[in-house]
């Protein structure tokens, strides 16, 4: 029986996760701010199968509560195999660009919030020599773009500190798994115009996560034709990069 903790519990990718991982008979501790949609959460994955479902509601913004909930979820898991740390917003490129106290807050939700939690999150691992801390970072934080620089570069945050994190682990036993999503239809995505052909659901996704996730992948690319595209992208020479529309 797998014993997982789940912060942004509520998200699409996650419950997506959470569903085929319910149907292996897991174990979950669920984190997140809503707490309507958490019990909802918590009642699907019960009914899919899931042995054990424990929710808490915390808002990843609030630092000093990171240490509390983390406390709760020992007591309740007394060990964790995986932890996958989902939760994010997508915010606007261009009112970020006209309120730097927005952007800020922004980037601490997407990046700074991420960290602390996974920095916390290694200790758990480190004691206990043994675990998987999976990540949703994202494709945006390989190169930065003129419409999402700022998600971009919280993206690449975790990134980096997830290679150095992996490294500090290896030797312990625990795998640091870094997930980078594509374009993929969510209640946060939507309204915004993306290629068809590139946008998949969550669902289609979910699988090749948890495959990654059982393997101990370093990266994944989800689908993994991103890795492909963006191999491209970054690429490209930074005179004509500047210069696209992108």
């Amino acid at each position: 029986m797998k014993r997982i903790i789940i912060v942004g519990a509520t998200s699409a990718i996650a419950l997506a996760c959470a569903r085929l991982w319910a149907e292996q008979g897991a174990a979950f501790f669920l984190v997140a701010r809503n707490e309507v949609r958490l019990q909802q959460t918590a009642a699907d994955l019960q009914a899919r199968g899931a042995s054990g479902v424990c929710v808490h509601v915390m808002d990843a913004d609030d630092f000093d509560a990171h240490g509390q909930m983390l406390d709760a979820c020992k007591a309740n898991l007394h060990q964790v195999d995986i932890a996958l740390v989902a939760h994010g917003t997508l915010p606007d490129q261009a009112a970020c660009a006209a309120d730097t106290k927005l952007a800020l807050r922004e980037f601490s939700t997407n990046g700074l919030s991420v960290l602390a939690l996974l920095n916390d999150l290694a200790q758990l691992f480190e004691s206990q020599r043994c675990g998987t801390l999976a990540v949703i970072s994202s494709v945006a934080g390989d190169r930065g773009r003129p419409s999402n620089y700022l998600y971009g570069a919280a993206k690449a945050a975790v990134s980096t500190y997830c290679s150095g994190l992996r490294g500090r682990l290896f030797s312990l036993g625990v795998k640091v798994v870094d997930i980078r999503p594509g374009f993929v239809d969510t209640p946060m995505t939507r309204g915004l115009s993306l290629p068809s052909l590139l946008l998949v659901t969550p669902e289609q996704i979910a699988p090749r996560v948890l495959k990654a996730v059982e393997r101990g992948a370093a990266v994944v690319y989800a689908p993994g034709f991103w890795a492909l595209i963006m191999l491209v992208i970054k690429a490209i020479p930074q005179p004509l990069f500047k210069r696209l529309a992108l």
